[in-house]
């Protein structure tokens, strides 16, 4: 019985561990325009995750997250952007 144990903790580290993101090579390389995303593009792209992702099901163009950006602050603007759009987290913990 414990063997069992050991061997789903097992395959549930090593799918986790499949799951977790490489190197993001574009950080700080400008786009053909010469820009590079920073923390209010990153904000903003939060904001509009819901809609930018329900559009790239349809379009292979379109992503929700900009590949070229300045890393940590493109990274914390997406993330405030995306908890308030998606409610937070603060809310359900009131009820």
């Amino acid at each position: 019985m414990k063997a069992r144990y050991v061997l789903m903790g097992v395959v549930a580290l090593l799918f986790f561990a499949g799951c977790t993101p490489g190197p993001n090579v574009a950080i700080d390389l400008a786009d053909p325009m010469r820009e590079v995303a920073g923390f209010w593009l990153g904000l903003w792209h939060g904001f509009i995750c819901i809609f930018t992702f329900i559009v790239s099901l349809f379009n292979d163009q379109v992503q929700m997250y900009e590949v070229v950006n300045n890393g940590p602050l493109y990274n914390l603007g997406f993330l405030l952007g995306a908890s308030c759009a998606l409610g937070g987290g603060g809310a359900a913990s009131r009820r």
